[in-house]
């Protein structure tokens, strides 16, 4: 029988793979005593679970820091709220994230794109992440939530810290969740100033309007949901950039093909995020008695949705593990399904296109550098800290 356990060094350290491929063989609802949770790692029963919140709930957290190793408070983001709020919530949202409004950041994503490659290209060398795409996702979630695009270095060094681990520890680091604390000051300051400041159209002006059982949210509530706009519009975004590019480089027929027709990259993109997403799994918790995948599930037991699994499974990608621009899949798990599904998708989206566009073709031959590229191993988040690339000057 197959054994899963998150944190293990195969999980971690090595190719996950294998591992979800037994999973989903052998045991597509696999019981992990330890935490009382059962994993998902099918695609179908990632997808149907997803929208199930008649039987799951968010509202006591969705990651292995809430419901695994329970390390991290549970606060009010939206990401942890279920219905009517986080329905009611979700709809202020949904204007700023709609492609319409989208649209409208393109020229500042381009502008900022070929700014960094410009930067870098007398030196004939890029790290993609710290030099180019962290930029970009960064001072897009500032300008979306209403916070300065100055701050964005500070803020993604914050991130970036949120995310690290030490070994011989389970999850998140008290570094970590100091990271987080210094976060939510910095927020605090933010929210402050706003209210000084006056009305603005951006989302941290709809949170401040936003009213929870007849009341304003307080300081906390307003900082906790500002740091899953940061957190997730900064950081998933430079991982995808990164490993699309180095999977390109793996397969420069592809590559070149994106270069000669740039109508591709959109294709390219989705390829790489269902191929190397970054997110492992997000979590629920059952609230009544339910059956998936054959498992009878209780009230209080964790499920994980094993995204990477689901992403690769064989019944619903045809040869799921081979890199291919130009499979066009009707539906991926990488932005997740159901009311809790990514509310960014499609800055997402615009920012891979825009960023992989300028890139292509002002270094359109470049090399990965192995030697100098650096992973972030986690249990939670896997995908590169540093890939510098290499080019002629």
């Amino acid at each position: 029988m197959v054994d899963y356990n998150p944190f293990a060094d195969a999980i971690i350290h090595g190719d996950p793979l294998p591992i979800y491929k037994r999973l989903r063989d052998e045991a597509p609802a696999y019981y992990l005593e330890e935490f009382d949770t059962w994993a998902l790692s099918r695609f179908e029963d990632i997808w149907k679970a997803s929208a199930d919140m008649k039987n799951l709930t968010a509202a006591n957290g969705t990651t292995s820091a809430h419901l695994l190793t329970k390390v991290q408070p549970v606060t009010p983001m939206i990401n942890n709220m279920d219905a009517p709020d986080h329905t009611r919530l979700r709809s202020e949202f949904r204007k700023a994230f709609a492609a319409p409004e989208v649209a409208g950041l393109e020229p500042m994503i381009r502008r900022i794109a070929k700014e960094r490659l410009s930067a870098c290209l007398d030196a004939g060398r890029i790290d993609v992440i710290h030099d180019y795409s962290a930029h970009v996702a960064v001072t897009v979630a500032c300008t979306i939530s209403g916070l300065p695009a100055e701050d964005g270095p500070f803020l993604n060094e914050l991130v970036w810290r949120f995310f690290q681990r030490e070994e011989g520890v389970r999850g998140m680091t008290s570094a970590g969740l100091a990271a987080l604390t210094e976060m939510f000051g910095y927020f605090h300051e933010q929210i402050a100033r706003r209210r000084r400041s006056g009305a603005r159209d951006d989302v941290l002006q709809k949170l401040l309007e936003f009213e929870q059982n007849g009341r304003p949210l307080d300081d906390d509530a307003l900082a906790s949901h500002l740091s899953m706009l940061i957190i997730g519009g900064s950081e998933t975004f430079p991982k995808t950039l990164a490993t699309i590019v180095r999977r390109l480089a793996q397969h420069p027929d592809q590559r070149r093909a994106c270069i000669d027709d740039p109508g591709l990259i959109p294709d390219a993109y989705n390829e790489g995020l269902r191929y190397d997403m970054p997110t492992q799994f997000l979590m629920r918790q059952v609230k009544r008695p339910v059956e998936f995948a054959g498992a009878q599930m209780k009230e209080g037991q964790g499920i994980m949705f094993l995204y990477h699994s689901g992403n690769h499974d064989e019944r619903e990608f045809p040869d799921p593990d081979r890199f291919d621009i130009r499979r066009r899949p009707p539906r991926i798990l990488s932005f997740g399904y159901g009311p809790h599904s990514c509310l960014g998708v499609n800055v997402a989206r615009l920012e891979g296109r825009v960023c992989l566009e300028e890139l292509l073709a002002r270094v359109p031959d470049y090399a990965v550098d192995e030697a100098g590229a650096e992973r972030l191993l986690t249990e939670y988040v896997q995908g590169y800290w540093k890939l510098p690339i290499t080019f002629r000057a």
